[in-house]
């Protein structure tokens, strides 16, 4: 991605010099920069990197998340002026960027933790950018992180977002909606595959077809296809190739655990990490397989109309739980984090990109802090849908098919419109084997059950 922003910087005019540890690395991107060479400098040292940059210096870093990171800027910081800037633009956990931010402070360096999506082809055509760090380093590099993101209807996807770690916490975020929206699409795809017997071609016609509808994003239109493509080496389709254990990089696990330290559910995100971790066990999916069979997954009942309707409300739903994670956050770190510039910054450029992100934009600008699912523009939507994901995820459990982030969707749905929960009996629970006591409904203060008395 490094390489990619890179030239995108060049593209749009602007002047930038290039250092990879590697030297050949370095001399093989600017001899294969093509015209755009003429507006870069390779550079085989981090000395003549800084030298070759005019004061007050502006470093992109895109390396690995973690001590990586640290190395870079230790190794940086002695050879830059006090006023030069540093920019982690690498998918870093947001407490590191708090850190790093809070350091630099310290010494009077600025420092930007930026969130960058949309992976080298974004990278390279234009990136959604969300920046975290003080106002005033965003500003100084703003014509440039916004000339490069991609453009919404003439609005660039690149916005500050808040103080410190913000930029990268919203970047988590978004990578954790990203793998439940991932999920949901493969479970739709299994339940195509395996219940209705499809082709991966006939599979591949479904999603380009929903792609024209509600449905309308990059991961549908990269869904089709992938479903449509072809091994060269073989001839089969290519999806029956593709060995089925999915790779992560860690950060849906980082939206999973901060998520559980603000007391924020995201049950359809939990379950796309899940099933990612559950996809790695090979080993123990052979056994299960040998031991309990492989049933038949009859789901003719299951029609693709019904399908595309409950992919619609699991996809509001678990967009719906992302954003109430970032209000959670936001109000935990009092960011005043904007959760229509979130869904601004999202609209192009970036993995989830769809269609519904700008009426997400228009929702919370109306209905400010209101959760996604309760905002009137989505409730009309939810209404229509919410039956069809209520039969689906029966009949896939019937047929027994795996939806785990469509059944937590639903499930989510269904808390959330429960006026009269069951906490109530974990409440009487606690209390009886640890005295931890509980409310009542009737009047205020702290109670215990007659068992308190023995």
């Amino acid at each position: 991605m490094g390489a990619a922003l890179s030239l995108n910087i060049a593209e749009k005019g602007f002047g930038i010099a290039v250092f990879n540890r590697t030297v050949a690395t370095t001399h093989s991107f600017y001899e294969n920069a093509g015209d755009l060479a003429q507006k870069i400098t390779p550079c085989d040292t981090l000395e003549s990197l800084v030298a070759s940059i005019r004061p007050p210096r502006a470093i992109i870093l895109m390396v690995p998340a973690g001590d990586p990171v640290d190395q870079q800027i230790a190794a940086l910081r002695p050879l830059l002026d006090d006023d030069d800037l540093i920019i982690d633009a690498g998918n870093a956990n947001f407490h590191d960027t708090n850190r790093r931010v809070a350091a630099a402070e310290d010494e009077n360096h600025p420092f930007l933790g930026i969130g960058v999506s949309g992976g080298e082809e974004g990278a390279r055509h234009g990136p959604a950018i969300m920046g975290g760090g003080s106002e005033a380093s965003w500003q100084r590099v703003a014509p440039i992180l916004e000339a490069i993101a991609a453009d919404y209807e003439g609005a660039p996807c690149a916005t500050w977002l808040g103080e410190a770690g913000t930029g990268h916490f919203v970047k988590t975020v978004h990578n954790g909606i990203e793998y439940a929206d991932m999920q949901m699409i493969a479970e739709i795809y299994g339940v195509m595959r395996d219940g209705l017997a499809m082709q991966p071609a006939a599979i591949a016609e479904v999603f380009t077809r929903w792609n024209d509808g509600p449905l309308q994003s990059y991961l549908i239109e990269i869904s089709g296809e992938v479903s449509r493509a072809v091994d060269p080496e073989t001839g089969k389709p290519l999806l029956d190739v593709i060995l089925d254990k999915a790779g992560q990089k860690g950060t849906g696990r980082w939206t999973a655990i901060e998520a559980q330290h603000l007391g924020a559910p995201i049950p359809s995100i939990e379950a796309a990490v899940a099933a990612r971790n559950i996809s790695a066990r090979l080993a123990a999916r052979k056994i299960g397989g040998d031991i309990y069979g492989e049933p038949s997954h009859d789901a003719e009942s299951i029609d693709l109309d019904l399908l595309e309707r409950a992919l619609i409300a699991g996809k509001i739903l678990c967009y719906a739980q992302g954003f109430d994670l970032l209000k959670a956050a936001s109000d935990s770190f009092a960011w005043n984090l904007s959760l229509p510039d979130v869904a601004r910054v999202w609209r192009a450029g970036c993995i989830i990109r769809s269609s519904m992100l700008n009426d997400m934009a228009s929702a919370f600008t109306d209905e400010p802090d209101t959760n996604l699912m309760f905002a009137s523009r989505f409730v009309s939507l939810l209404m229509e849908n919410e039956a069809s994901l209520r039969s689906l995820v029966a009949k896939a459990a019937a047929a027994a098919l795996p939806v785990p982030a469509l059944s937590s969707a639903l499930s989510y749905f269904d808390m959330m419109r429960m006026q009269r929960g069951t906490a109530n009996m974990i409440q009487a629970q606690r209390d009886f084997f640890g005295l931890h006591s509980f409310e009542r409904l009737d009047r205020e203060g702290s109670f215990h059950g007659p068992w308190a008395e023995s």
